[in-house]
């Protein structure tokens, strides 16, 4: 019997029952759903996680340029609804381009200060050998063809800061939001509407580096490994749009909960990985079984640990804010323990260091694996 036949069933033996004078317990109301929007740079795993699990609600997705530019990370978003069967859920388009940082400002700080080893959609090649393969280099407004096909969805006429705000006002308290991309839709709707954070439920994301070591023997994670020794505050998130991110940390947030690399040093998407959670046969898990690209688990962590906190082993609360003075440190993270920040406005967040692999990696499969 469906829920609504259910409700319905039950509504018509309540009245029954009053008709003959029997009286009948209250029923409990179901668990409630969980509200989210997902903000992100692209559209994978992370996002189908969150979909497919029990009593959670996505009001949306908004999306942002990083690892792609905003439009072909819509495109991602448009087409990973259709494979999910989920066209009812709203894909809104937020910013092309960052607040202040730009791709002539990056390749000027690298002449100053150092090749950086990911750039996103300014990406023109590798600085070494690698396995991962190169997304190609377009303009903001090429959307080239998809490897999972094209999508016939069209996106929300809305835009993702106001829709958020919008959000925010219609549900109070009740929203969360989890950033897996740069954060200029967050700084945008903070600006223009300076109530956002605080009408919001929480804010979880993926973004930020504390001190993370290697924990994988391949070549992929040696790669990264390497960035991270010589420069453990940088992450790509956050490096992209530090303006962006300096606001959003800043803004009244009820609860934030920072996922840095750290903890993604112990996971990658590796072949095995892929074959172990892709093993039914649905049409999110064929489209998984050819995701196989070695990265580790950066955006998955984020949601894993949204959807069950108790993944989290190991934390810490740490005030937060970026660099945003463009020197050799421009985009690298800041932190402070209580009293020694510069209360300027800075937020304490619930920074996660260590997460149980083994029960995230069930997750994961479990959810992927439902029909």
């Amino acid at each position: 019997m469906s829920m609504s036949g259910f409700t319905r069933f039950a509504r018509r033996c309540v009245l029954m029952a009053g008709l003959l004078g029997v009286s009948v317990p209250v029923m409990a109301h179901a668990e409630a759903d969980r509200m989210v929007i997902f903000d992100d740079d692209g559209f994978a795993l992370a996002q189908w996680m969150v979909l497919k699990a029990p009593h959670v609600k996505v009001m949306g997705f908004a999306t942002v340029s990083g690892d792609f530019w905003q439009k072909e990370a819509t495109a991602y978003a448009l087409r990973g609804l259709e494979i999910a069967g989920r066209t009812d859920v709203p894909v809104v388009q937020g910013a092309t381009y960052p607040l202040m940082n730009s791709e002539k400002l990056t390749d000027r700080w690298e002449a100053l200060y150092g090749k950086l080893v990911w750039k996103g959609a300014w990406m023109k090649k590798w600085v070494e050998n690698t396995t991962q393969a190169l997304p190609p280099y377009h303009p903001a407004d090429v959307v080239p063809d998809l490897p999972w096909g094209n999508p016939k969805l069209k996106p929300s006429p809305e835009n993702a800061a106001m829709f958020m705000i919008r959000m925010v006002h219609q549900y109070p308290g009740q929203i969360s939001i989890i950033e897996c991309g740069p954060m200029t839709n967050l700084a945008l709707a903070q600006k223009l509407d300076p109530e956002f954070a605080s009408l919001a439920k929480e804010l979880v994301y993926m973004g930020g580096s504390l001190n993370p070591r290697q924990k994988l023997t391949s070549a992929a994670s040696a790669q990264f490994a390497r960035e991270f020794g010589n420069s453990p505050r940088r992450e790509f998130n956050i490096r992209f749009d530090p303006e962006a991110a300096s606001i959003t940390m800043h803004a009244p947030w009820k609860r934030i909960v920072m996922v840095p690399v750290d903890p993604s040093t112990e996971t990658e998407m590796s072949a095995e990985f892929v074959k172990d959670i892709a093993s039914a046969d649905t049409p999110i898990a064929r489209i998984v079984k050819r995701s196989a690209n070695n990265f580790p688990l950066w955006d998955e962590i984020a949601a894993a640990v949204w959807l069950d906190p108790s993944l989290i082993r190991s934390s810490t609360d740490l005030y937060v804010d970026v660099n945003t003075m463009f020197s050799a440190q421009y985009g690298d993270i800041l932190s402070w323990t209580e009293g020694y920040q510069p209360d300027v406005g800075e937020q304490k967040e619930k920074v996660v260091l260590t997460v149980d692999v083994p029960r995230m990696k069930a997750l994961i499969k479990d959810l992927i694996s439902k029909p």
